[in-house]
């Protein structure tokens, strides 16, 4: 969050403020299309390759709608109908591809281009609980954005359901929107960008209202992600938690998230990250708090909270060492293929006044640890910075976490962080992705970074500023600003990219 308000006193004379700014599936999506510049691009796969495990999983006691696209003939970009397996559909500056460049896990994928739409001409019955679209780049154009909308007045006015999503990738990805609506139903996917890059849209799977997901893959698969609440995160004026009742964050948020629509705003829980647990629910994804002492294992069967019941472990700006046996958990977890979201704050940071601030707590579990030193080939600096940054890693357009479904980030703003240092010598797979204003992209001077270890990730960022959303317990002061700048996808990226969702 943009934040909490905080006085630092530096050699006992100077005193800083710091200002932290702080698929149940069903309903099959609208109809999907790939740009395209040509006003006609034909070619013939003549041996169908298999559906993916992901299409097959889909159960039809879940799904009111599901579209493979396999079927129908629309070689022209023409605005016309087509007949699909699933029913009528209007395509608007689209057409069926099956050319090599055209991305499909079956003989076709719906082609858009432009500002081009794929509008469904029925209605599903059984409303909608989620809508998964699978999506990539057609060959090699450019990064696209796209939108879902729908209607539950057979398409007199439509309504836009979830984000804005940016393709950037060449493989589909799967985009997971949770809509929430009973009733009769219908979509219509919109091309937004107007540019002419071309998008692949394939397996638009809506899931009836009222039931689960059961595809085991993709945006919505229910992915858990438990946010630590045992490391005094909301001691002083911090409140680094998705919710809490009375001021003490549960293990689970309420009002409960089985409640949370497309639109539900981020004051339906009382956390200063309220915003990213309900943006992680509102794709699909399940999150918790693991509450102050509970215990923080990995491997005992006992612990209904054990981390190997989780897929992302969120800490944000921890406030008390770990233990040994804790470091070993989060070490074996993330090892096992578990995800690390990691924040920290700036030096002299210590909010509980117990001699460690967060900068010291991460880095004495990369340091200080059983399993491995410096796991994660970086370290946290003792520095204190504030600036606003559009110093993001080049070339990364197939970056996942910079360039994922939630968009392309572009600015990050720190209101007194830290920095980090990157060593691939002990880790190959780090990887610097912002660093500060006018310095080269190397290995100092970054503000986040990503790595894996074992079969799991890790992500870091180093101000707890840009997750703030500017509401929490009463008589904190909060600042506004997850959704400032390109923060939300950032956010939400990594924690996608951190799960395997993309």
């Amino acid at each position: 969050m943009m934040g909490a308000v905080e006085f630092i006193i530096f050699n006992n004379k100077s005193i800083v403020m710091k200002i932290l700014t702080n698929f149940n599936l069903s309903i099959v999506c609208c109809g999907i299309l790939l740009f395209a510049s040509c006003a006609k691009e034909k070619g013939y796969n003549t041996v169908p390759p298999e559906k993916s495990a992901w299409h097959k999983a889909t159960t039809e006691s879940t799904v009111g709608v599901s579209e493979n696209f396999d079927s129908g003939t629309k070689g022209s970009y023409a605005t016309g109908g087509v007949t699909l397996s699933s029913g009528s559909w209007t395509f608007t500056d689209a057409l069926l591809g099956n050319l090599s460049n055209d991305v499909k896990n079956g003989t076709q994928a719906a082609r858009v281009r432009n500002s081009g739409k794929l509008t469904m001409n029925f209605d599903n019955p059984n409303g909608a609980g989620t809508v998964t679209v699978q999506h990539a780049k057609f060959g090699s154009d450019g990064n696209s954005t796209w939108q879902l909308w729908y209607s539950t007045n057979g398409g007199s006015n439509y309504t836009q359901t979830g984000s804005t999503i940016t393709t950037s990738a060449n493989t589909l990805q799967a985009a997971t929107f949770t809509v929430n609506v009973a009733g009769n139903i219908r979509f219509e996917i919109r091309k937004t960008d107007g540019a002419s890059s071309r998008i692949d849209f394939d397996d638009f799977i809506i899931n009836n209202y009222g039931t689960t997901d059961t595809t085991g893959t993709g945006t919505g698969k229910g992915k858990k992600f438990l946010f630590d609440a045992t490391k005094a995160e909301t001691a002083g004026n911090a409140d680094w938690v998705i919710d809490e009742d009375n001021s003490i964050p549960q293990r689970f948020p309420t009002p409960a998230q089985s409640g949370i629509t497309a639109s539900t705003a981020e004051t339906y829980w009382t956390g200063a990250i309220s915003s990213w647990g309900i943006a992680l629910v509102k794709t699909g994804n399940t999150v918790e708090t693991l509450p102050s002492g509970t215990a923080l294992t990995y491997g005992n069967t006992s612990n209904p909270q054990d981390l190997a019941n989780y897929d992302v472990f969120v800490v944000d700006e921890p406030n008390i060492l770990f233990t040994a046996a804790e470091k070993t958990a989060i070490l074996n977890f993330v090892s096992h293929g578990g995800g690390l979201f990691m924040i920290s704050d700036h030096t002299m940071s210590d909010r509980n006044n117990d001699g460690y601030d967060s900068p010291a707590i991460w880095n004495d579990l990369m340091t200080n640890n059983s399993v491995q030193n410096n796991p994660f080939g970086f370290s946290i600096d003792l520095t204190n910075i504030s600036e606003i940054t559009t110093n993001v890693l080049t070339n990364s357009s197939s970056n996942p976490i910079l360039n994922g479904s939630q968009g392309s980030v572009s600015k990050l703003e720190f209101n007194n962080g830290a920095t980090i240092t990157i060593n691939p010598a002990t880790n190959a797979s780090v990887q610097g992705l912002i660093w500060q204003g006018g310095y080269a992209q190397g290995n100092t001077h970054l503000m986040s970074a990503s790595s894996t270890f074992g079969s799991g990730r890790i992500y870091v960022v180093t101000d707890s500023s840009p997750m703030d959303d500017g509401t929490g317990a009463p008589g904190n002061n909060l600042y506004v600003s997850w959704p400032l700048y390109s923060h939300a996808a950032l956010f939400m990226n990594a924690s996608l990219w951190l799960a395997k969702l993309q």
